[in-house]
């Protein structure tokens, strides 16, 4: 890697390309093969230059924002498969595929009682 490299990703210019290609969905991967640069120096980058790590976190949070928007409205316009989506992860207590089922002392006390009687008619 030459000497430097990063610098010029510290300039403006290259803050604002790291953030449209985060916006515009680029994996990490694919940002850092556009600088030039192995994925593992674009984690070291981020790690040592928090300007990098903003512009990337920046472009990021919008498009999550949109697309959660996107969910929002289509569960609020009926679509079945966003509705399910959003309930399972935003309400998990409620609407997972399998529901834990709570501690329940009264019936766990009823459950004991048919255990000893079971036990004691072998």
């Amino acid at each position: 890697m030459a000497k430097g490299k990063y610098e010029k990703w510290l300039e403006p210019e290259g803050l604002l390309l790291l953030e449209g290609w985060a916006r515009d969905g680029l994996t990490d991967e694919q940002i850092a093969k556009n600088c030039g640069c192995g994925v593992r120096t674009l984690y070291d980058w981020k790690e040592k230059y928090p300007q990098i790590s903003q512009a990337l976190k920046k472009g990021k949070e919008v498009v999550d924002y949109a697309v959660e928007n996107a969910l929002l409205s289509a569960a609020l316009d009926g679509n079945t498969t966003a509705q399910i989506f959003w309930l399972k992860n935003r309400r998990p207590d409620k609407w997972r595929d399998r529901p834990t089922q709570e501690e329940n002392p009264a019936q766990q006390a009823a459950a004991s009682r048919l255990f000893d009687a079971l036990e004691k008619e072998s």
